[in-house]
């Protein structure tokens, strides 16, 4: 059983991408990683929801949430009254978090989050589109295949099992660690494109200009990546502009 067990484990360090230091893990480490691994694949339902709004929660501790007369939240309730509620029945809760970092994000339990920064550099048709495209992560299930990844090689670090769920298993740490990974995923240009075309969707369905997701991407594209933390994740790349520049002049 030992050769097999080893293979398994392996195969879970192939998937990680974190194990470069496979070698210096004993063969009961690697064993118990390759069973998280295959935990992190199978997370049920509420397994996610339960990380992320652990995950969650705890991002909104460690930032400083815009008041709720100021008018950042304001404009972003304008923006969430216009994109609707939920994602696909989920209930969505609209933050601002106030930073200078330009980047927001969606998280499976309907968690939006959008940064000032973000928001001082782009009108509310580009926020809207912004936080269009994140939803549509959320929707097309790319924020869970993310979360699954994320879990994985945070829990990876760990030899120890929970009987009290998946996301009992997390120290704080490792939860700081899962909840970085998460809201930096980086998603493939196929779910890029995919988010992009949900925005425009979203919004032509709701009978809003879609044009504020081009002159958003041309916004970011001209950023200092230094300056923003979702330029390494969701690149803003011109032919993402020319795409839903094509569709506006098509209107389809």
């Amino acid at each position: 059983m030992k050769p097999y067990r080893f293979v398994i484990a392996a195969s879970a360090c192939a998937l990680l991408a974190s194990c470069a230091s496979v070698s210096s893990l004993d063969p009961t480490a690697l064993i118990q990683s390759g069973q998280m691994a295959t935990q992190a694949a199978m997370l049920s339902d509420a397994d996610v929801r339960a990380l992320t709004d652990k995950s969650c929660a705890q991002l909104d501790s460690e930032n400083q949430i815009a008041a709720a007369n100021s008018t950042y939240q304001k404009r972003l309730n304008g923006i969430a009254a216009q994109l609707g509620d939920n994602i696909d029945g989920v209930p969505v809760n609209y933050k601002v978090y106030v930073t200078k970092d330009v980047n927001a994000w969606a998280m499976a339990n309907g968690c939006v989050r959008v940064y000032s920064g973000l928001m001082d550099i782009m009108n509310d048709s580009e926020v809207r589109g912004v936080v269009g495209h994140e939803m549509g992560h959320v929707a097309l299930g790319h924020t869970r295949k993310a979360m699954q990844l994320a879990y994985a090689t945070s829990a990876v670090r760990s030899v120890a099992s929970s009987a009290g769920g998946v996301a009992a298993t997390l120290s704080g740490s490792q939860l700081g660690d899962f909840s970085e990974k998460l809201i930096n995923a980086q998603f493939s240009q196929s779910q890029e494109s995919a988010a992009d075309d949900y925005s425009f969707d979203l919004q032509k369905k709701k009978n809003l200009d879609p044009s504020g997701l081009v002159t958003a991407f041309n916004k970011l594209a001209q950023l200092d990546g230094g300056k923003s933390s979702m330029l390494s994740s969701h690149p803003a790349s011109p032919a993402r502009a020319q795409h839903i520049q094509q569709r506006i002049a098509s209107n389809q």
